[in-house]
């Protein structure tokens, strides 16, 4: 997020450019953002312009010892780390956003070859890591497949004995 620069929005197509050279990975993609997180950025560029109108980072430091500069990493963890702690959340950190993001995902339906491409992940293996569903989560997906498998195999049944009768 640090590294997000001003021509990596698209607000025309409510996209965000990750750049190869900011991934782990060193994959380059594109990702798309909600109308509800377009009007929160775009109340962000307007405050943005009152900071500075230079293009180049996206996220600008307002503290008088480093105003206008791009935000670090190390400021973005404090003040997610600050909010957190304010929050009574101990256990809260910048990653964790993935973590839920990706999560919320999966409870949605997407499938895991989908929640991989949007989180630039090269293999399932590491996008499972991110996952985190509830037993009761994974239970009422089980019995919500289960109940489309009995009811498949019922009407099955059901045409196999009414066409065994017919002859």
């Amino acid at each position: 997020m640090c590294s997000l620069r001003t021509d990596d929005v698209d607000p025309a197509h409510r996209t965000l450019r990750i750049r190869a050279e900011t991934t782990k990975n060193r994959l380059e993609r594109v990702v798309l953002y909600s109308a509800s997180t377009g009007v929160l950025l775009a109340q962000y560029l307007a405050h943005r312009s009152q900071v500075s109108r230079a293009r180049g980072p996206l996220f600008l430091s307002e503290s008088r010892r480093n105003h206008a500069q791009p935000l670090s990493l190390w400021t973005w963890s404090k003040v997610v780390r600050r909010i957190a702690l304010a929050s009574g959340i101990e256990r809260f950190s910048t990653h964790t956003i993935r973590h839920l993001c990706l999560t919320d995902l999966a409870r949605m339906g997407w499938e895991v070859h989908a929640i991989a491409a949007f989180a630039g992940h090269r293999h399932t293996d590491s996008t499972l890591q991110y996952i985190h569903l509830s037993g009761r989560e994974l239970a009422d997906k089980l019995n919500r497949g289960m109940e489309h498998i009995h009811a498949w195999r019922v009407k099955a049944l059901t045409s196999s004995d009414s066409a065994e009768a017919a002859r």
